[in-house]
């Protein structure tokens, strides 16, 4: 799939013609590829597509179009003209001028997904459009026999909720008002300013067209064609055709409560929900390519990707079914105990280390229980590695859905009596390690664009200053800056970053802990002491596990996982001052 997005791609333009009315329709790609159909809603034009038809055009046929009174499609002042089933009507003209032999494939957002609901339950839906994406635009009959249905029963809050986000409507169903109130909103850079707001995207991913100031104020004609007509009188309107719904949590216009008994309607379902606002075109172009290349794949093998699967409508899973899962440092510790955690739950498991031996009794454990895993050495301090080990991974099993980075080493010491070689081992494993990870495999989930999580192993060291662990806690406190930029980083990919902040937890990383500045029998008898302290505090890997994986269910972006680790974060936050006064002072080393 095609991920630069600056790339333009010559259209083919031309008009075709549905009664008084003429389409603008634009084309990219090879004609004898198979067909996608893009169609925009209120206020945009063929624009808002900008961004996605780079990403599908070396594969697909793409076609957009300027629906009626929009952009140079024919332009109308009768509301009339604007009713969903004129819309439905226009696009079954394009289908046909374009792909007249092969059903189409559709993507549409907004009223475009309102037009195309209309469509595909059409009669001639099953002939001409072979699958249906529809990104924050409802079946309006569908919403409002919900509506009904949840009154009904008693069931208010939903219905409130959806109504509250859709008082707009009411300003733009009272004609003349809207030019007068919302004329300051209509033009061109205010536009631009309150979506990239309300979708935590740059303006300058915001597309419009140049009749973006009519198509703003005629459009909403749609808005009073339609909409108290469909919710006061739902009809009985279902569709075969597949359909995906791309629903947005942070939608200002439509909630997801609205989309309950779509199941009821269209049986072959598919349902995702991301992070992100309205106007997903603008802000997750690669998120809308690859679902719909998804469902396109799905309809023409038959065979069901595991990230649309775990989409579908009506079919049991367990939390982390159909979901890759690659961790590091997984032979033992937390490792072997955070694979084990999410391989109970569904996911199927890559894991890494550098003693391959580990990473394969990790791999059988999870096979005894009847899971999944695939088990790889690797050194995540060699970048060169990391990048092979990614790709390898990729090719064999897909794009990983969560990303572990957890392998790391113990060092203590006096900074002074720490060779250089040695600080830097520290930092080549505990950060450079994260570092690598997220760059090999975080960079195909942001490509991919279906969103996922990030987990990155820092620690209670990287807030609590101490003498003797100098090399050690700065690692750890790099990764946590480290996640924090990263997290705002990927925030508009959908990607959630976690942070986990384990306190005392007795692991082997106490055992291997190298101490520098003594010699080997006083090395082996502090490895010996502190391993004794971290068994009695009684607080085991298994339990940072069980906190990962809910840090992964809740999206939470900073855990610090033991009680002490906890107290300490909040307590350097307010008196960090006290945090460096003992520091100075005791030494636990």
């Amino acid at each position: 799939m095609v991920t630069d997005q600056t790339t333009i791609i010559p259209a083919a333009e031309r008009l075709v013609r549905n009664g008084e009315f003429d389409i603008a329709v634009y084309e990219y790609g090879e004609p004898s590829a198979e067909t996608i159909v893009l169609v925009h809603g209120w206020p945009d034009d063929n624009h808002l597509w900008d961004r996605v038809v780079p990403l599908l055009a070396d594969r697909f046929h793409v076609v957009t179009y300027d629906t009626r009174g929009h952009g140079r499609s024919t332009r109308t002042t009768r509301t009339e003209d604007y009713k969903l089933e004129h819309f439905a009507s226009d696009f079954f003209a394009v289908a046909d001028a374009v792909s007249p032999d092969k059903p189409v494939h559709v993507l549409a957002h907004d009223w475009g997904s309102v037009e195309m609901w209309e469509a595909v339950c059409e009669p001639q839906a099953a002939d001409r459009i072979a699958s249906f994406t529809s990104v924050s635009g409802p079946n309006l009959d569908h919403l409002g026999a919900w509506t009904r249905g949840e009154l009904s029963s008693g069931k208010v809050w939903g219905p409130f909720t959806q109504l509250l986000s859709s008082l707009y409507t009411g300003l733009f169903m009272t004609p003349g008002v809207p030019r007068v109130v919302l004329k300051p909103l209509g033009t061109e850079k205010m536009w631009s300013r309150f979506v990239g707001l309300m979708n935590d995207t740059s303006p300058e991913n915001i597309k419009l067209g140049p009749e973006f100031r009519r198509d703003f104020f005629d459009g909403m004609r749609i808005y009073r064609a339609n909409i108290l007509q469909r919710m006061a009188d739902p009809r009985e309107r279902r569709t075969e055709v597949p359909v995906q719904l791309i629903i947005a949590r942070r939608d200002v216009a439509v909630r997801p409560a609205g989309y309950a008994d779509t199941k009821e309607y269209a049986p072959n379902l598919y349902r995702r929900e991301v992070g992100g606002g309205h106007w997903l075109p603008f802000s997750h172009p690669e998120l809308l390519a690859t679902s719909t290349a998804e469902l396109i794949d799905a309809c023409n093998t038959g065979v069901v990707p595991r990230t649309l699967r775990r989409a579908e409508v009506g079919r049991e899973q367990r939390p982390f079914d159909d979901q890759l899962l690659v961790i590091t440092g997984g032979g033992s510790g937390i490792g072997r105990e955070t694979a084990l955690a999410f391989a109970r739950r569904g996911a199927e498991v890559v894991l890494s280390d550098i003693n391959l031996d580990s990473a394969k009794e990790t791999a059988e454990l999870i096979a005894a229980e009847g899971g999944t895993a695939h088990a790889y050495a690797l050194n995540v301090a060699d970048a060169d590695a990391v990048d092979a080990h990614a790709a390898e991974v990729i090719a064999a099993h897909g794009v990983p859905d969560i990303l572990i980075n957890n392998a790391g080493v113990g060092q203590a010491g006096d900074f002074f009596d720490t060779p250089a070689a040695e600080f830097n081992r520290v930092l080549d494993i505990n950060l450079h390690g994260v570092i690598n990870g997220c760059r090999s495999f975080g960079k195909a989930m942001a490509e991919r664009g279906l969103g996922g999580n990030i987990v990155n192993l820092s620690s209670m060291a990287a807030y609590t200053p101490q003498r003797g662990f100098s090399a050690y806690s700065t690692s750890k406190s790099a990764v946590f800056m480290f996640s924090d930029c990263l997290r705002a980083e990927l925030s508009g990919k959908g990607i959630g970053v976690q942070t986990i902040c384990p306190g005392i937890v007795h692991t082997n990383i106490v055992a291997t802990t190298r101490f520098a500045g003594v010699s080997a029998d006083e090395e082996a008898a502090k490895q010996q002491k502190f391993d004794k302290i971290y068994a009695a505090r009684r607080y085991t890997p298994d339990k940072v596990a069980e906190q990962i994986v809910k840090a992964v269910e809740r999206g939470r972006d900073v855990v610090p996982v033991t009680p002490e680790a906890w107290l300490q974060y909040r307590f350097n936050r307010f008196a960090p001052s006290v945090a460096r006064f003992f520091a100075a002072r005791v030494k636990l080393t």
